[in-house]
């Protein structure tokens, strides 16, 4: 494996159509190799003093460390939560092969421009 370094940046989203635009945005910039969408799933949770339930989908974003925090704007600014739920996790490590491709299929922050 390079050193590179890697990550899973994870958000959950209301609707199918709104997992299936995230991820196609966040493909199409080059911000994440892949993305997959999972669900739905359901979440419970307190929102303004009340326990709430919905049904959810989860979009995980596998990209480069150095992507995370444009990926994380990225996500910010397309989602339509108020709060949205943004986890990223460390790959500490993966098939080279695998981690060579995200690395070709996303864009290099110190040298490529979005697109």
């Amino acid at each position: 494996m390079t050193a590179e370094q890697y990550v899973q940046v994870e958000t959950a989203v209301a609707t199918r159509d709104d997992a299936e635009r995230l991820a196609a945005a966040l493909v199409e910039k080059r911000l994440a190799a892949c993305a997959q969408i999972v669900g739905p799933i359901r979440s419970v949770y307190r929102w303004e003093g009340k326990v709430e339930s919905a049904e959810e989908f989860v979009v995980r974003g596998k990209t480069r460390a150095s992507l995370a925090e444009e990926l994380k704007a990225e996500i910010t600014a397309l989602h339509a939560y108020d709060v949205p739920e943004i986890l990223i996790f460390a790959i500490p490590d993966g098939a080279a092969s695998y981690l060579d491709w995200v690395s070709a299929e996303t864009r290099d922050p110190g040298r490529d421009s979005a697109g």
